[in-house]
């Protein structure tokens, strides 16, 4: 049996703030149903519900060397993701606060980070041995873990003799730059800061030393993995990921079929399959309508939920929807928070167009699940997108995806072709307000004079299979070659 040990920041159902924790919680339970041994290692967050999750203590006082004292902590568990023991790290001096990475209220970041995940890196192999969990693979997510593949090449600890190490790339734009005070508590060899390790302009970069030290790289879609190997896409790494190309692989994500399913969500008034799906749309449609005070149900609905930043290709929104509002008939519902600008701009158009749109600043899961299922389209236009999740649970609720070109975006949604009245969605390449004008126009249009495409379309969109199965036998290919099996 292949044993594996995650670690990560963040996991689903307990704490997210993104995609990175849907999938930290979503591929060990996959992997787990397909005979793996896998633990999950994630910080104790103050605000992360203890009773609500079974937690319960597991073991008190340990101790982790970090390269210039000792830190003592706690270790707690739960079994509440079917098949899979998560370890939580309780070291309140740095997870006893009101937000993950950042402040909740000012959203300023913390400024000890790089002191919160190298302390967390090391706890989690520490806390692996002090349960003797000696695992074959030890599975990292981006900059916050991207130092456990370090330590595992330098400390030479005989009980990770045999263990490989998998550094999953989530977004890698977000790197984990800090200052070189970190240098002596994270326990970095002053050797290793040069340009093919740590160094990145005279501060130390966790995710470039993860790129060069872990045995395998992957990123969540195969697309991504290609663009990434370009200045465009490779965010000042793309040298190191070119230099490791034989190294590097895409899986696609999947998405939690147990939450995401139409046939079976009790959050939505009506339950629908792709066979049935036109009356229990249309019903989820008006209770939609409803609730977000929009005008009519025979007006199609592009919905957006969405952190509210650059790279989702808000500015491009901004850009259009008035022009889409003015010009064409259709509604939107727009569900997210982020950068204060798009906040504001966004909430003002309800006042300025009443009953065409609906814009609710926070996010609410219930709602979310909502948008899909009364929604006719799902707005997806981001910059780039590593893998993306929107689009695919947008899918499988039949909310046909607007979305640009690009990552995983690319692999999951098949632009309509109006010859043959299939596909699964509506794309364009062009990152430009006209261009999202331009494909939202054709969406609209395409609703109101070809609607049996769009019927078809849905069913089509309906029928794709984006469970966790298939990507988590990808990674146990993976994680079988790692280890030499």
């Amino acid at each position: 049996m292949q044993k594996v040990l995650f670690v990560a920041s963040e996991m689903t159902p307990f704490i997210k703030t993104g995609g990175l924790g849907d999938v930290v919680g979503a591929l060990p339970k996959a992997l787990a149903a397909g005979g793996v041994d896998v633990r999950v290692v994630i910080p104790l967050y103050s605000f992360i519900d203890y009773n609500r999750f079974g937690l319960k203590p597991a073991m008190q006082g340990n101790c982790v060397a970090m390269g210039n004292c000792h830190e003592f902590f706690s270790v707690h568990e739960s079994t509440f993701v079917p098949g899979v023991k998560t370890y939580f790290i309780e070291f309140n001096k740095y997870f006893a606060r009101n937000g993950v990475y950042n402040d909740r209220q000012t959203r300023a970041d913390f400024q000890d980070n790089a002191y919160r995940f190298s302390f967390l890196c090391r706890a989690a192999l520490q806390t692996a041995k002090d349960l003797n969990f000696c695992p074959d693979v030890v599975h990292v997510h981006d900059w916050q873990t991207a130092l456990v593949p370090y330590y595992l090449k330098t400390d030479h600890d005989p009980f990770f003799a045999r263990t490989k190490s998998l550094l999953t790339i989530h977004n890698l734009p977000y790197q984990g730059r800090f200052t070189q005070d970190v240098i002596p508590y994270a326990k970095i060899d002053r050797r290793d800061f040069h340009a093919n390790a740590f160094e990145d302009y005279g501060c130390v970069n966790f995710l470039k030393a993860g790129l060069r030290f872990a045995d395998k790289l992957n990123t969540v879609s195969p697309n991504y993995a290609r663009e990434i190997l370009t200045p465009e896409y490779g965010a000042g790494l793309d040298f190191i990921l070119r230099e490791r190309q034989q190294d590097l692989s895409g899986i696609l994500n999947g998405i939690d079929t147990e939450a995401w399913n139409p046939t079976a969500d009790r959050i939505i008034p009506a339950r629908y399959s792709a066979d049935t799906f036109q009356d229990g749309k249309s019903a989820n449609k008006r209770e939609l309508v409803k609730q977000t005070g929009l005008h009519s149900t025979d007006k199609p609905i592009f919905s957006m939920a969405v952190r509210l930043a650059e790279q989702k290709g808000i500015k491009m929104l901004a850009e259009c929807i008035e022009p889409v509002l003015n010009t064409m008939q259709c509604q939107f519902v727009i569900m997210g928070e982020g950068d204060t600008w798009a906040q504001s701009y966004f909430e003002s158009l309800p006042r300025k167009y009443p009953g065409q749109i609906s814009v609710q600043i926070g996010f609410n899961p219930d709602m979310e699940h909502l948008m899909d299922a009364g929604g006719d389209f799902s707005l997806v236009p981001s910059l780039y997108e590593p893998c993306g999740l929107k689009q695919m649970v947008s899918q499988t609720y039949g909310a046909l995806p607007v979305a640009r070109v690009t990552g995983g975006l690319a692999d999951t949604v098949a632009n309509y072709n109006q010859y043959y009245g299939v596909g699964t969605g509506f794309t364009f390449r062009e990152i430009s307000g006209r261009a999202l004008y331009e494909t939202i126009g054709w969406a609209n249009a395409t609703y109101y004079d070809r609607p049996d495409h769009i019927r078809f379309m849905k069913k089509q969109a309906m029928n794709q299979n984006y469970s966790w199965k298939k990507s988590s036998q990808d990674y146990q290919k993976l994680y079988k070659k790692l280890s030499g099996e």
